[in-house]
């Protein structure tokens, strides 16, 4: 198998940085940060994956830990390097718009050099993809004008569709849900997405989501292709999601996609999406928390296990400087979160606008700086979540924040699939052929979970 090594966001400090940031805010090329764009390069050198690659950035941590500040930071950090950047806010706390003194509204504004700003608001989001399947139904009639009687501005939001409908934004915002999302990525076209969503909960179900509607749309077609009401419905209801949101490259065309193009066409967007969110190059999470809080920092250690849960990989973990912090405190939260690279984000004040000219270049900021342009690959390259003894007929998973009783293991399939509870969330590992059969035991070792099969 080919080896990696996936250079996300390398940045080298131009020698004229500094007094780029204290003096004029006018923006040359001799002035930016010199960016490497995202590569990946295999045994034979040759360089596979597309650098025009939008990333997405998130933070994962309690709630008052310091999941805004960061992502405000890591915002301003991005676009001072010369990428451009889009922090996607959810929610109606006003805290990123008095750091960045800008006003947040429902569509990406212009905040300062190469940093837009958008807040996802459900309500206004709900509209769009309404009058999308309106012009789709009218243009198909299945309906008989029923959905045109629709008024979208009557429409509430329901619980669980804030978590549906940013999700949806974010997949837009990086260009990976059919002709929709192309579409607009195009228009907007970003290099970085910063997204601090409702919750870290919320955050990890959309990272989570394109792999676990996969197994959703296998039975969902299922139902649609042998039972006579799906047979009888399915089609004009693909047909007409489909010319709504353009899913298959057929979708122009009133009659001419058949139902199963449609939904290979669906699963290969899905695949695409969990494949984005499981690369570090493509996806990073970042733990944060407040040192001075116990609470916080046995949170951010359950999160680093949740996330990969979810499917995806931690980046790092950081720290709001706090003052008075000794000595031993931080080595102890090092040891804690090791492997993983550790930095301490700025303390912010929340009661004024930042001068971010002035404490971006500061000693204080600069290890949080370093640690999120480091090379992806290198911030992964010390422990897999997962490792397979093929000899020792062991698998080996590792899940920092839980215990081996809040660990549930189920086999499916004669054996070739090992389901994982923990966190309330599930994921499936497929077992190599040579691997497969009935687990005999599981133990804890330094984090990890030791399965073994046989």
């Amino acid at each position: 198998m080919s080896s990696f090594l996936c250079s996300s966001l390398v940045l080298f400090p131009h020698p004229n940085f500094n007094s780029r940031l204290s003096g004029s805010s006018r923006r040359t090329t001799s002035q930016l940060l010199v960016v490497k764009a995202a590569s990946s390069i295999n045994n034979n050198g040759d360089d596979n994956v597309d650098s025009s690659v939008t990333r997405l950035i998130s933070f994962l941590g309690k709630g008052g830990s310091g999941k805004t500040t960061s992502s405000v930071f890591a915002a301003q950090h991005y676009a001072m390097a010369g990428l451009s950047t889009c922090l996607v806010l959810q929610g109606q706390d006003r805290t990123a718009e008095c750091l960045l003194n800008c006003k947040i509204v429902s569509s990406p504004v212009l905040c300062s050099d190469n940093l837009s700003v958008v807040r996802l608001e459900t309500t206004k989001m709900l509209l769009e993809p309404l009058n999308q399947l309106k012009q789709a139904d009218s243009r198909l009639n299945l309906t008989q004008g029923v959905l045109e009687g629709v008024v979208g501005e009557e429409l509430g939001v329901l619980p669980g569709m804030d978590s549906i409908f940013s999700a949806l934004a974010v997949v837009r915002l990086l260009g990976l849900f059919g002709k929709w999302a192309r579409n607009n990525h195009h228009k907007d076209k970003f290099d970085i997405i910063i997204y601090d969503g409702i919750s870290t909960e919320e955050t990890l179900r959309m990272i989570g989501a394109n792999s676990k509607a996969r197994l959703y749309l296998k039975y969902l077609r299922s139902m649609a292709e042998k039972t006579d009401l799906g047979r009888l419905a399915g089609p004009s209801l693909l047909r007409l999601f489909d010319n709504a949101m353009g899913i298959s490259e057929k979708s122009s065309q009133l009659n001419g996609t058949l139902s199963t193009e449609i939904w290979d066409s669906l699963e290969q967007i899905l695949e695409r999406g969990s494949s984005t969110f499981s690369q570090p190059y493509q996806c990073g999470c970042f733990l944060v928390m407040n040192p001075n809080i116990s609470m916080s920092m046995s949170s951010a250690l359950r999160y680093w296990g949740c996330a990969i849960q979810a499917g995806t990989q931690v980046s790092g973990a950081f720290a709001v400087a706090t003052p008075h912090l000794d000595v031993e405190s931080v080595e102890k939260m090092k040891k804690d979160f090791s492997p993983l690279s550790f930095a301490f984000i700025p303390n912010l004040s929340m009661g004024s606008p930042q001068d971010w000219n002035a404490i971006m270049p500061k000693s204080t900021a600069k290890g949080a700086r370093d640690l999120l342009s480091l090379p992806a690959g290198q911030k992964h390259s010390m422990v897999p979540s997962i490792n397979f003894d093929t000899a020792g007929k062991s698998v080996t998973l590792l899940m920092p924040g839980f215990e081996k009783s809040e660990i549930k293991l189920y086999q499916y399939r004669g054996g070739s699939e090992l389901l994982v509870e923990a966190g309330d969330q599930r994921r499936v590992i497929f077992l190599p052929p040579e691997m497969q059969g009935k687990v005999g035991g599981a133990k804890f070792i330094e984090r990890s979970l030791v399965i073994t099969i046989r």
